[in-house]
């Protein structure tokens, strides 16, 4: 891969619009190598997001299902949260796992890094493979999830994944990765 110029901008002036738990917005003012400056450029700071594909000592992929509000759909996916304060990306994963679906234990290796949107989010989604997960624990859920676990075979999933079941694009990209890599 060549590396070009140094295309960093510089900022100017930054200013928080909202700082809540679960969303944080800032508003900068920044000024690009062009020259070129924009009063309004609008970043959402996030923690860093897990996301696990859970496979089953049986060969079994761990899901769950639960309703995504601004969807307005419920929908299945694999176990994901956020890494709290400190915490490594691989113990977030480990965590989320057994707290949504009581599954823990196997083989565990980093498949990808991604972002959802770098032009206007700060956070990066780490995704994990977990290969021979066991059932050890039942669910710890926070008082606002309300989580189904469902286990589904390699076809079913690939068969989600074709037709355009799962939504999130962030666990929809490491599962194509997975289905790709399992070709070779």
């Amino acid at each position: 891969m060549t590396k070009g110029k140094d295309m960093k901008w510089e900022t100017l002036k930054s200013e928080y619009i909202i700082r809540r738990p679960w969303l944080t917005a800032r508003c900068d003012t920044v000024k690009l190598p062009t020259g070129v400056v924009n009063d309004e450029y609008y970043v959402l700071e996030y923690p860093d997001w897990i996301n696990v594909i859970a496979v089953t000592v049986d060969g079994r992929f761990v899901f769950v299902r639960q309703y995504r509000y601004a969807l307005g759909q419920t929908c299945y996916e694999i176990t994901a949260g956020v890494t709290e304060n400190g915490e490594a990306p691989e113990a977030a994963a480990r965590r989320e796992l057994l707290e949504e679906t009581g599954y823990g234990g196997g083989r565990w290796r980093k498949l990808m890094t991604l972002s959802a949107n770098p032009s206007t989010m700060d956070n990066l989604t780490h995704c994990f493979l977990a290969e021979g997960v066991e059932k050890i624990a039942g669910q710890h859920l926070d008082e606002t999830e309300d989580i189904e676990v469902c286990l589904f075979t390699y076809e079913e999933v690939k068969a989600m994944l074709e037709c355009g079941d799962i939504k999130q694009a962030l666990m929809a990209a490491p599962l194509w990765r997975y289905f790709a890599e399992e070709k070779f």
